[in-house]
């Protein structure tokens, strides 16, 4: 039986935080590892930092996020109302590129793509909604 957490906060970097606490509950109730929490907590803050910054551009909004607990994963979706952007469609940076030669930025997809097992984007009823899957490990279940 899955288990939910829904939160809805303002498009501020100050919601952070609070978003992140209860990010946390959630999968600590669902018995995830303190590594599967720090993964996902990163991923989400990516993305709604992302959100508040780019998408919002300093616009009022909220950003809703749902927190799943299954068994064997946990899903986080976040959902806006700023405009329609597609970040799975970023380019992958150069990696290999000297240091002083990389642009700043364009880490975030990748690294969301690194700890995340899973991750698919949809814009729907006007919403950008990036959904985050993370498997739990099997010795966790």
């Amino acid at each position: 039986m899955a288990t939910f957490t829904s939160i809805v906060v303002h498009a501020d970097m100050d919601e952070i935080p609070r978003t992140l606490s209860e990010i946390e509950e959630c999968l600590q109730s669902g018995g995830f590892s303190k590594e599967e929490i720090l993964d996902i907590q990163l991923a989400v803050e990516e993305v709604i930092t992302n959100t508040i910054r780019y998408g919002y551009a300093g616009a009022p909004g909220t950003i809703a996020i749902l927190c799943a607990v299954e068994p064997d994963k946990a899903t986080v979706e976040i959902a806006d109302d700023a405009p329609a952007f597609d970040p799975l469609l970023a380019p992958e940076p150069d990696l290999s590129a000297d240091l002083d030669n990389r642009p700043i930025g364009g880490l975030g997809i990748f690294l969301i793509r690194q700890v995340m097992d899973e991750v698919v984007y949809r814009f729907a009823d006007n919403k950008n909604v990036l959904v985050l899957v993370k498997k739990r490990a099997a010795e966790n279940r």
